[in-house]
């Protein structure tokens, strides 16, 4: 028997909720490998499916969220993993339409899985997640369309959160000079600490402007947030710059021109880490074991529980967790 958080919807009730559970492998669904998860985290995903009406995501009860989990391989029915073998998972609808990471056990299909890279550990591994995984996913998106340092500043939108907080470190470690857009003037110490050379309040890009074009400003932008603030940044890059497109924050409407496409040659690149090819799974990972320096992921850290996830799941709805919780499942 091992634990596990389940979301239950008792017969005729209109919402679920959260509860610890003792269950069995053999309650685990389908799956060629079974994994003795070791760390988990929390992202916006994970708030929804821990919400009482499972945010559209979650339609069969009862269900085990946690979309990224990494742990240790304990049996296979497929070659390319055997017992012992680290691995990594993000995405695939994991902890949506299947059960996920918030046991200490899941079963799933090879395919699903990555191995973890040299030199990175579970914990740090789950200290990036699916929002450091998306951040390398778009930082590699900008470079592989002529993003280089030297070029001017990078904007990251949403800095304080997961996939902004590992762009930033990330971005900093390559050498790139980062503007760090924040909406809470108390992170950006932290900020400063991750690598970003400037502090860009939220309110100077909260609104569009009627001018679809204003001075070229960014080199490039990993986006977060969408919505009007993406409408104005797209009028401020230079020319032949671009924005990676990896969140709707700020609403998913985008009311902007083709002014900045046509007359500047701005390319919008739009990033999914759900249904990423594995040949490019390896390579973010192994990337984000090179480029993303530990000690900095190691100072976004928030620890927590099985038990925390409610009020956790909660907050990063509420845009109030900074950084990455880390979900230590044996604790």
């Amino acid at each position: 028997m091992f634990k596990a958080l389940m979301m239950e919807k008792p017969e005729g009730a209109e919402e679920a909720q959260a509860v610890i559970r003792e269950i069995s492998e053999a309650d685990l669904p389908a799956g060629e490998v079974l994994v003795a998860v070791e760390y988990s985290t929390v992202n916006y995903k994970d708030g929804l499916c821990l919400s009482a009406k499972g945010g559209g995501l979650v339609r069969n009860y009862p269900h085990v969220p946690g979309i990224d989990f990494a742990g240790t391989v304990e049996a296979s029915d497929d070659p390319r993993y055997s017992p012992g073998d680290k691995v990594v998972l993000t995405g695939w609808r994991v902890g949506e339409a299947y059960w996920g990471g918030y046991a200490q056990k899941a079963r799933v299909k090879a395919d699903w899985l990555v191995p973890l890279p040299e030199g990175l550990t579970p914990r740090e591994a789950m200290a990036v997640g699916t929002a450091g995984f998306t951040a390398m996913l778009a930082v590699m998106a900008l470079e592989d369309h002529g993003l280089v340092p030297g070029k001017g500043p990078v904007l990251v939108t949403g800095a304080a959160g997961g996939v902004g907080s590992v762009a930033t470190a990330i971005l900093g470690h390559l050498g790139y000079e980062v503007a760090a857009v924040t909406g809470r003037p108390e992170t950006a110490d932290y900020l400063t600490a991750l690598g970003a050379t400037q502090i860009v309040p939220r309110a100077d890009l909260a609104e569009t402007v009627k001018r679809p074009l204003e001075s070229e400003t960014w080199a490039g932008c990993v986006d977060a947030v969408g919505g009007e603030m993406l409408a104005r940044v797209l009028g401020q890059m230079s020319y032949g710059a671009s924005v990676a497109a990896v969140g709707l924050a700020g609403g998913s409407k985008l009311p902007a021109t083709v002014i900045p496409f046509l007359l500047r040659g701005v390319n919008l690149l739009g990033i999914d880490s759900v249904m990423q090819p594995y040949e490019n799974r390896l390579r973010a990972w192994e990337r984000v074991a090179r480029d993303l320096p530990m000690a900095k992921l190691e100072g976004m850290i928030q620890p927590a529980t099985l038990e925390d996830l409610p009020k956790l799941g909660a907050e990063i709805l509420s845009g109030q967790v900074k950084g990455r919780v880390v979900v230590d499942l044996g604790a």
